[in-house]
């Protein structure tokens, strides 16, 4: 595992109601300073994380021992989660949460302060750092990614050479009409949804922006609707429709494996997948592990265009967060700081920088070459959409309405798609109008 965002199961009023009824309201508001000498920093503290597979591999360990080469007095602990959305609210309905942990979907953005400590002002932070403006609050910043990710096509190029395709689609219909290529003259899969595993599907949503080329795309979730004629959303769940009702993907998408489709997709038995660019050195070592050429993977935009030019969104993977509990708060803060800046995780994993003045990684210079723009979205509306999300019942960051999608365009489930998706954008505007938005 290393990459999960499955279906949240609580409901984030009864994790908030326990916050505010807790001791949350009382730490509410403190910082987590940078330390100023490492060597009087100490104390044990627990980071969580996403990646069993580093900490399984021992690779964690070997962070922490670089670690404690600044930090002498400072032990890191992992605890490595493999449902994380599931367990971590569970646990945040007390104050043991880890020291360091990753900020999860389901709590509201104006609620961060009950449940992290301020890292600094946003205007201080955003000289150095991207993406400052997705866990700030009224000015302070509660959460720092140690990588940038942008939605993109895992894709094995040797799959698509064979199929006699070596451009990128430009529209749905190309991308449509590649598949069909790769069906006819390969044996591999053309596209996997890996459905079963669920949260490969929420990765959809991240089309937003990509699509229209818009910096303000999340303001028009906030302020429009999502699923209107040509917006980003119908755009990206009308081509997932599209694959699976015209056969393109797995014959029972009930049975797909994620870690399976990893070496599958590396062999060429599976021609793509819509994940992220965090996927890219996961596919690569898996076709070394299957003595499968890495070459092979490869990595493409979403088949849209404004003016001539691609676009792809460049946003914080999830983001590190200092426990407001935690009673090593100087130590948790040094560890963020330290993996973010000097750890050489974003190098290892070939993902983008959130520091200002880093280069691409190598991994992405196709997009370079191919002058792929990308964009930043504002995310100043991000916490009335996580709102209008909730109240609606939509999830937009969760699985289960494009699992009825995909069941609706394989014919598990009755109706068309125009009117489901019109469904979607009539619950989200009745409650986006009626939470005054």
């Amino acid at each position: 595992m290393n990459h999960r965002r499955p279906l949240l199961a609580l409901s984030a009023a009864a994790l908030l109601l326990s916050a505010c009824t807790g001791t949350g309201g009382t730490a509410q508001g403190a910082d987590a300073e940078a330390p100023d000498d490492p060597s009087k920093v100490s104390g044990t503290i627990t980071v969580l994380t996403v990646r069993t597979d580093l900490v399984q591999d021992g690779t964690m360990d070997r962070y922490a021992a670089e670690f404690r080469e600044t930090y002498p007095k400072v032990k890191v602990e992992f605890q490595a989660l493999t449902n994380y959305e599931a367990e971590i609210k569970i646990r945040m309905n007390t104050e043991n949460y880890g020291d360091v942990l990753l900020i999860p979907a389901v709590i509201e953005k104006a609620d961060y302060p009950k449940f992290f400590a301020s890292l600094g002002t946003r205007e201080e932070r955003e000289e150095k750092y991207r993406f400052t403006d997705f866990t700030a609050v009224d000015g302070k910043v509660y959460g720092q990614s140690p990588v940038g990710v942008a939605p993109g096509f895992v894709y094995n190029k040797r799959v698509w050479r064979e199929a006699g395709i070596t451009d990128w689609p430009t529209t749905p219909a190309e991308f449509l009409a590649g598949l069909k290529a790769i069906k006819s003259r390969t044996d591999a899969t053309p596209y996997y949804t890996n459905f079963a595993a669920q949260w490969p599907l929420t990765s959809w949503t991240y089309v937003n922006g990509s699509v229209s080329c818009d910096t303000g795309a999340t303001t028009e979730l906030a302020e429009g609707d999502p699923w209107a004629e040509g917006a980003d959303l119908r755009v990206g769940d009308t081509l997932l429709h599209d694959i699976v009702r015209q056969g393109l993907a797995e014959k029972d998408p009930t049975t797909t494996n994620w870690e399976a489709s990893k070496t599958r997709l590396a062999r060429g038995e599976i021609a793509t997948q819509w994940l992220g660019t965090w996927a890219i050195v996961q596919f690569q070592d898996a076709a070394r592990k299957a003595g499968a050429n890495p070459d092979d993977i490869g990595f493409m935009p979403f088949p849209a265009q404004v003016d001539g030019t691609f676009c792809a969104v460049v946003a914080p993977d999830y983001n590190q967060a200092v426990n407001i509990h935690s009673d090593h708060k100087e130590a948790a803060r040094a560890w963020i700081d330290w993996f973010t800046d000097k750890s050489g995780y974003v190098e290892d994993n070939l993902a983008i920088s959130p520091l200002q003045d880093a280069p691409l990684p190598e991994v992405l210079k196709p997009y370079e070459t191919e002058g792929v723009k990308l964009i930043e979205v504002d995310d100043a509306q991000g916490a009335k959409v996580k709102q209008i999300d909730n109240e609606s019942e939509i999830g937009i960051y969760k699985p289960d309405y494009r699992q009825d999608l995909v069941d609706l365009a394989r014919g598990a489930r009755k109706g068309s798609l125009d009117d489901f998706l019109d469904d979607l954008g009539k619950r989200w505007t009745e409650t986006r109008k009626k939470l005054g938005s």
